[in-house]
């Protein structure tokens, strides 16, 4: 492990200790098992905000720029699921969708991004604007606007543990672990596919340099089609979590924005960092607003994330993981 990661790691776990270590103090009539219940439903939260920032990040590591359309691609690949659905069986209407999700993520490379290979980042980001306001109509256009329960058969129920160990035990969220333990699957699997495939190599070197990464030939068009579809795959997964617990409407897409303050604290090219930093903000965000809350007259959980945000903005910038950028003159 560098010296770099291991500082940042090291900062990342201070950040979420103090969070752990304030909670109990501000509150001195809470038992120690409602605590753990508010960080464990923070770090819960937190996970599901990662699986939005990972989309973001895997579309910055390749061009160079924030997707805004990756909230308008979580709700495009939950109504396209949730709307089969209707029509065919889970696993063949989940197969369908992953297709759809892939076949978006051609017809993006091919229509927008093609055409802007090597323009300014600017220039991309506006075009991933356009993206997102045309799935926004597509996705009324074909599947409609209403609002649909998404039922995978997810468990709602929440459940007791450790009734032996503490009095009244714990109240856990299942449908919360099932996701923690699916975005930990994906988030491994895509630390591989990063780091140890020829392709996850590739991806790096064109996001350091479009220019120089097709002078010794790597294929940026090919490359920006594995990963649109990677993210839109991600976005699937998203998609389903969110819309099982939220039902699928077009409030989804605004959880992207909740991603953008996760990226901002982890870095804009960081797998790890889009997910310690959804477990800094989903914590941040519930002993907020359970001890701070009513001192405050609620709603921290609304503005917590985009202030922290703030912070990190003005002070460092590139994000816990992030690459600092230093400009020589």
């Amino acid at each position: 492990m560098s010296p770099a990661l291991s500082r940042n790691l090291t900062i990342a776990f201070f950040v979420l200790l103090a969070f752990g270590a304030v909670s109990p103090l501000l509150s001195t009539s809470t038992k120690f098992p409602q605590w753990l219940e508010v960080v464990l439903g923070g770090l819960m939260s937190g996970v599901l905000y990662s699986l939005v920032a990972l989309g973001l990040v895997l579309i910055f590591k390749a061009s160079g720029v924030f997707n805004f359309a990756q909230g308008a691609m979580v709700l495009f690949a939950a109504l396209s699921l949730v709307r089969l659905m209707e029509k065919m069986p889970f696993p063949v209407a989940l197969v369908v969708t992953m297709a759809i999700m892939v076949a978006l993520a051609w017809l993006i490379e091919r229509l927008v991004l093609r055409p802007l290979v090597n323009q300014e980042g600017i220039v991309l980001f506006m075009a991933t604007l356009g993206v997102a306001y045309f799935l926004d109509g597509l996705g009324q256009t074909v599947w409609g606007s209403d609002i649909y329960t998404l039922n995978v058969g997810m468990p709602k129920e929440p459940k007791i543990l450790l009734e032996g160990t503490f009095e009244g035990g714990i109240l856990v969220n299942m449908e919360d672990v099932i996701a923690a333990v699916m975005a930990g699957v994906l988030v491994t699997v895509l630390a591989v596919f990063f780091q140890k495939t020829g392709t996850g190599r590739a991806l790096r070197a064109v996001a350091d340099d479009h220019q120089a990464a097709q002078s010794i030939g790597i294929p940026l068009n090919r490359i920006w089609v594995i990963v649109w579809s990677v993210a839109g795959l991600v976005a699937l997964v998203a998609g389903i979590i969110w819309g099982s617990k939220l039902g699928v409407q077009f409030s989804l897409q605004l959880v992207a924005l909740k991603a953008l303050p996760v990226v901002i604290l982890g870095g804009f090219t960081s797998i790890p960092g889009a997910i310690v930093g959804g477990l800094i903000i989903g914590l941040g965000e519930k002993i907020s607003e359970v001890y701070l809350g009513p001192l405050l007259g609620g709603g921290i959980e609304n503005w917590f994330a985009y202030v922290l945000a703030l912070v990190f903005l003005l002070f460092r910038p590139e994000g816990l993981f992030g690459e600092r950028h230093i400009d020589r003159v």
